[in-house]
């Protein structure tokens, strides 16, 4: 059970970082962000089918066996389809195998794509055989700001609360008389689902930055009413309802930007020189950050009282919109060549 475990969350963690990296080279700029958001989308969906596959537990304690047995079906889809699935043309010319990169480009894009596609990737200065980035150079002058702005929209997402707010999900419900933990758990990832659908038609409709700020804020919002249905006496007789409905509207708001939104742009914002090291690193304070809450959410909270905590949750919100604002780039309807042009000082 151990080792499975293991092997699970190693696949886990190199395909959070290389499936939204591909996503991004493989993407046409008008359409990249609908294509990324549409991955988050059925990462939820997935979690809502794992949720369902999980009702039959409530009959019978063996059937964790056989949900096991079910996940071996998306993962084997998952490697017949990439071993189907084309190269990253942005990957192939920076290895010096343009002529490659040229077919995969046509059978991506088009034929008629190609040229401009090719003409891109010269005028970014991402020459044929380009030399990796080292991890220190991650911390270069050259860098660093950006990489730093990707580590923090990381943090931001997780410090936000989005994992404590699942995780006494089900304690919330139960206040407004739902007992049930898995339809508790079903409308959340419902919750998500829809969101997250919303976010895809509008990612390059509204661009990244205004769907993060709105999402940030929603979420504030949603934490202040959590915390003030739980502690305000005047209150006391909806607080269930309340808790309910702010528990929903957090989820949402979340689903809508500060969910699928990181992990798209990063690869948006990263020099094809450190693009990959740079998302691997992001993500890392992404899973580490998802530790560290898990793990010290409970005793905060028997410490704090959940109210308490929850202020603090839609603080930090009301910081990432304003640290967004600040520092973010927009990167609707321009290709990564021009991003990196105008994000990356000349070294």
């Amino acid at each position: 059970m151990i080792i499975g475990r293991l092997l699970v969350g190693i696949g886990i963690g190199i395909s959070s970082a290389i499936v939204p990296l591909y996503i991004s080279e493989i993407s046409p700029t008008d359409i990249r962000g609908a294509l990324g958001s549409v991955n988050q989308l059925f990462i939820c969906v997935g979690i809502l089918a794992a949720l369902v596959a999980g009702l039959p537990l409530a009959g019978n304690t063996i059937w964790w066996r056989s949900m096991f047995a079910l996940a071996v079906v998306p993962a084997l889809l998952l490697c017949l389809g990439m071993a189907y699935s084309p190269e990253s043309p942005r990957w192939l010319y920076k290895q010096g195998r343009t002529v490659e990169a040229e077919v995969a480009l046509k059978r991506l894009w088009g034929k008629g794509k190609v040229e401009e596609a090719i003409s891109e990737l010269r005028a970014s200065g991402t020459d044929s055989v380009e030399e990796n980035a080292g991890w220190a150079d991650l911390f270069s002058k050259r860098y660093r700001r950006v990489v730093g702005v990707g580590a923090a929209l990381f943090l931001f997402q997780q410090l936000a609360g989005i994992n404590a707010v699942v995780y006494y999900s089900t304690a919330v419900f139960r206040s407004a008389g739902i007992t049930s933990d898995v339809a508790a758990s079903a409308l959340v990832g419902a919750a998500n689902v829809l969101g997250t659908a919303v976010a895809s038609s509008l990612m390059d409709k509204q661009g990244r930055k205004k769907l993060l700020i709105t999402s940030f804020f929603g979420m504030a919002v949603s934490m202040l009413v959590l915390s003030l249905a739980l502690s305000w006496h005047a209150l006391e007789a909806y607080s269930g309802t309340l808790a309910v409905l702010g528990t929903v509207a957090y989820v949402l708001a979340f689903s809508l930007g500060a969910g699928p939104v990181p992990a798209l742009l990063l690869p948006e914002i990263f020099a094809s020189k450190i693009r990959a090291k740079a998302v691997s690193l992001s993500l890392g304070v992404h899973w580490v950050s998802n530790f560290v809450i898990g793990l010290s959410f409970l005793p905060v909270v028997t410490k704090f009282g959940v109210s308490t905590v929850y202020l603090v949750f839609s603080a930090v919100c009301l910081l990432a919109v304003a640290y967004v604002s600040g520092n973010v780039v927009e990167t609707k309807g321009r290709s990564l060549e021009e991003i990196e042009l105008a994000l990356t000082p000349a070294a």
